[in-house]
C-alpha cells in the first residue's frame, strides 16, 4: 500500500516537467539546468543539458541545499519556504548568486556562434585568462602584436580565424574584440539575463 502510493506521487511530481530552469553561460558554452523538486516526496532531480546530475527519490527534509558539481563548477539550488506550502529555488553558480554569475560573465566572457556549411560553431573568448574555445574545447591560440591591439590567430573547420583587440576609446567598453574567420567578420552573441521558471 504504502509503495502504492509513493509510486502514485512520485508519478504525479514527475509528470509536472521541471520546477525550475536556468540558462548558466559558462567558457564551454551555455547549459540548462532543469531542476524538479517533488513537494509530495521530497524528490530531487538535477540535470543539466541531457546529463543527469542528482537522483534522490524520498528525502524527509523539503528544503534546503543540493549541491553539485560540473565541468569544475560548483552549483548550489537553494530550496527555501516561502508562505502558502510553496517554495522558492534559488541558484548559485561559484559562490555568487545567479544574477550574479551572468553578469561576472557578461563582462569576462566574449561568445560568438557562426555557421560553416552544415555545421554551428560556438566561439569564447575568456577575456581575463585569453583562452579560446570552439564548441567546448579549448584551441591552441598564436598571438601576434600590432599597431594598436593584438590578434589571436587559429582554425576553425579548418578555415582561418583571427580575434582583433583594439581599444573602443570607450571607458565603459575598454578593449573590443571583433573575430574574422576567413575574412569575413562575424557577429557577436548577446548574453543576456536568463529568467528563472
Amino acid at each position: 500500500m504504502a509503495n502504492a502510493l509513493l509510486r502514485s506521487l512520485q508519478a504525479l511530481e514527475s509528470s509536472s516537467g521541471p520546477t525550475a530552469r536556468w540558462t548558466v553561460p559558462l567558457n564551454d558554452g551555455n547549459h540548462v539546468i532543469e531542476f524538479e523538486h517533488g513537494t509530495a516526496t521530497g524528490r530531487r532531480f538535477v540535470k543539466i543539458d541531457d546529463e543527469i546530475l542528482v537522483n534522490r527519490d524520498w528525502m524527509f527534509r523539503l528544503v534546503g541545499d543540493e549541491l553539485f558539481t560540473f565541468n569544475g563548477t560548483k552549483f548550489v539550488i537553494r530550496v527555501d519556504p516561502i508562505p502558502g506550502f510553496k517554495y522558492s529555488y534559488t541558484l548559485w553558480v561559484n559562490g555568487k548568486n545567479y544574477k550574479n554569475f551572468i553578469q561576472s560573465q557578461l563582462k569576462n566572457l566574449k561568445s560568438w556562434v557562426t555557421k560553416i556549411e552544415e555545421d554551428e560553431y560556438r566561439i569564447v573568448l575568456d577575456k581575463q585568462t585569453q583562452i579560446v574555445w570552439v564548441n567546448g574545447v579549448e584551441v591552441d591560440v598564436e598571438n601576434e602584436f600590432m599597431d594598436g591591439g593584438a590578434e589571436m590567430l587559429f582554425s576553425v573547420s579548418e578555415l582561418s580565424a583571427v580575434i582583433r583587440s583594439c581599444s573602443s576609446d570607450k571607458k565603459e567598453i575598454g578593449i573590443d574584440y571583433i573575430l574574422y574567420i576567413d575574412d569575413i567578420e562575424i557577429k557577436d552573441e548577446n548574453i543576456s539575463l536568463f529568467n528563472e521558471i
